[in-house]
């Protein structure tokens, strides 16, 4: 049986011209509302100076490798600690991977032991700690795009489009409004109202893509037809997201046309991954092609994987985008890509992964966050972020045809944002659109969503056939 036919069998999906029509009256109706936002915004006044991230201990040049050995060593061994911990607990094992660098961080050990924690994890070894971080996450993000079957995306893929888009726009809209009552005391100096106001929107707006993948896998759905729309729905959700936050970065950056160039090169490059990429990869990893892929074939998507990641990056649209969409158009079923998820998946889950939390967690001081003002404002910004992505993505999934419990479903996994959240607010950290308080409050946030995940997701399907492992 279908996807369509299992997820519809309970209502009628809506024609195509029905669900081009919302579609079209939601982006309008989002861009007058943000407008609104942006008019009351700009009225308000400057905000004033906020703290800044002290700096940190440095490390001669020459110590780095050694510090930055022992700081995965570090986050290896916690890491793996604080996930059989959480897994105990029902949590998949990445959240200890979170936690574990937060722990490592100014967070909790630089506050009970800040020696240890200058030593484990100083200042200078970030650069270093951040290169490996965002290999491996390009490396994940190939892995997930491998897995992915994109032949049973089509029969939905006008659904799914709305689905992940409703999910974007509405969380999107409540953090621009959010954002009025941030903006004065939660702001940079010298931060434009709409600068703000356009990364709150994207920060809310973020799916974890990496993390929902995992979480799907570990619970043994990521092949059934919820955890595939669930994975589509997440990947289109992070490409617009990211597009979006392309857009915000020439907005800051005072360059706005240079934003525009960047998303239609995101659309060219796309539509050049799928016309002309895809076809010469099913001619020689499809069924046609060799049994067992040989070592040059291997030596050659290796290649087109940086080159993507290369490209993607050059246009704007960060790294991680370019290695997935290659790995969605290598036939997931081809020897190729089981060779490749077999001799990678360790490398990189065990070792590269778990660097980028350690590289947040360096970054992060929740100790910012005091008083009950403080933590009443960091409780407001989870709950505007979860009724915005449960509830856009509720209403869209209801609208085109999936049954209350699928849709239900579809809105708790999309209020997943782990991974994908600590880039943009690492991204928005380093523009200066948000200050060292805001960002703490986020990373809350995305942790809260994030553990939020697997309990309500198992409350909610743990009756039901479309939910359950193959």
């Amino acid at each position: 049986m279908s996807s369509v036919q299992t997820l519809d069998s309970q209502h009628q999906a809506p024609s195509a011209w029905k669900l081009g029509l919302g579609y079209a009256a939601m982006i309008a109706a989002a861009a007058a509302l943000f407008l609104v936002v942006r008019r009351f915004g700009e009225a308000l006044g400057q905000p004033g100076d906020v703290a800044h991230t002290p700096a940190a201990a440095s490390v001669a040049h020459s110590d780095v490798l050694m510090h930055v050995l022992l700081a995965l060593v570090a986050i290896i061994l916690l890491g793996r600690w604080l996930g059989k911990l959480f897994l105990y607990v029902g949590q998949p094992r990445v959240i200890g991977e979170m936690v574990a660098g937060i722990v490592l961080g100014p967070s909790l050990l630089g506050r009970v032991w800040p020696e240890a924690s200058a030593y484990i994890l100083p200042q200078a070894v970030a650069p270093a700690l951040g290169i490996i971080a965002q290999l491996g996450v390009i490396l994940y993000m190939f892995l997930v795009g491998l897995e992915l079957n994109s032949d049973s995306l089509r029969s939905r893929a006008h659904a799914t489009i709305a689905i992940s888009h409703a999910s974007i726009v509405t969380p999107f809209l409540l953090g621009a409004v959010l954002a009025l009552f941030l903006y004065q005391s939660l702001a940079p100096a010298g931060v434009p109202f709409t600068s703000f106001a356009l990364f709150m929107g994207v920060a809310m707006s973020i799916t974890a893509f990496p993390v929902l993948a995992r979480i799907l896998t570990d619970r043994g759905i990521d092949k059934t037809d919820l955890g595939v729309v669930a994975l589509s729905c997440a990947a289109i959700d992070d490409v617009t997201a990211w597009c979006l936050l392309a857009l915000v970065v020439g907005v800051v950056q005072a360059k706005v046309n240079g934003a525009v160039q960047t998303m239609a090169l995101a659309a060219v490059y796309v539509a050049v991954m799928l016309l002309a990429v895809r076809p010469l990869a099913m001619r020689y990893f499809g069924p046609a092609a060799e049994k067992h892929p040989q070592p040059r074939m291997a030596v050659w998507v290796l290649v087109a994987l940086l080159m993507s990641a290369f490209v993607s990056e050059w246009i704007g649209i960060h790294a991680i985008f370019g290695a997935f969409l290659l790995g969605a158009v290598i036939p997931h079923e081809s020897d190729v890509a089981r060779d490749f998820q077999e001799k990678l998946a360790d490398i990189v889950k065990i070792l590269l992964l778990p660097a980028f939390f350690a590289y947040t967690g360096m970054r992060t001081q929740i100790g910012l966050v005091s008083g009950w003002q403080a933590w009443a404002v960091c409780g407001v910004i989870i709950l505007v972020a979860t009724v915005g992505k449960f509830g856009g993505t509720l209403v869209a999934a209801r609208a085109t045809g999936l049954s209350w419990p699928i849709s239900a479903a579809l809105g708790v996994l999309m209020n997943t944002r782990g991974l994908m959240e600590l880039i943009v607010l690492n991204v928005g950290l380093d523009l200066g659109v948000i200050s060292p308080e805001l960002f703490a409050m986020m990373v809350i946030m995305a942790l809260v969503t994030t553990i939020a995940t697997t309990p309500l997701l198992h409350l909610l399907m743990r009756d039901r056939a479309e939910a359950r492992p193959e």
